[in-house]
């Protein structure tokens, strides 16, 4: 079964801001604790994750 090009993008995007939310983690003023528990969600449950801490994460 083929995903399509359609699934291809939407994967990368997600990739993407994954990528984006695990650096802007990283740099945040976040306790060490609170930064691998963060990181662990977004690359665990990406999409969830992802929406999870752009409402609840930490901020820079």
């Amino acid at each position: 079964m083929e995903i399509g090009f359609g699934g291809g993008i939407l994967g990368f995007i997600i990739f993407v801001l994954d990528i984006y939310a695990i650096i802007k983690i990283v740099g945040s003023t976040a306790s060490t604790l609170k930064k691998l528990i963060w990181v662990l969600i977004v690359v665990f449950l990406p999409v969830v994750g992802l929406i999870a801490w752009f409402i609840l994460g930490p901020k820079s």
